[in-house]
């Protein structure tokens, strides 16, 4: 995860001119690093800020979760607010192979 140097807001993916960057809602743009030069930066076993794919007009960033129907590796993952605002936000996934949706019980 990366911070606008500008506002200290934090930097989210967008594809600009054909090429995944990392941008803030201020305007500013992180022209010099690649979502690819990020994953190189953060080292962690799940990296789910390191790769994206945009699903009807959205971002969707991929994580490694195993889909319970055909246990490909690979799912895009979301989350909504399904109760009240004082409850959690509820994390859905959906397989990249087959397209099941779940939610993450954990």
């Amino acid at each position: 995860m990366l911070f606008c140097p500008k506002c200290g807001a934090m930097m989210t993916p967008k594809v600009e001119k054909g090429k995944k960057v990392l941008a803030c809602s201020c305007g500013y743009t992180n022209k010099k690093q690649d979502i690819a030069a990020v994953r190189e930066v953060t080292k962690e076993k799940r990296v789910e800020s390191a790769e994206f794919v945009t699903d009807n007009d959205h971002i969707l960033p991929i994580t490694d979760e195993v889909c319970p129907e055909c246990n490909h590796e690979h799912a895009y993952w979301w989350t909504k607010q399904m109760r009240s605002s004082d409850e959690p936000e509820t994390k859905f996934l959906k397989c990249v192979k087959c397209k099941h949706t779940w939610r993450d019980r954990s």
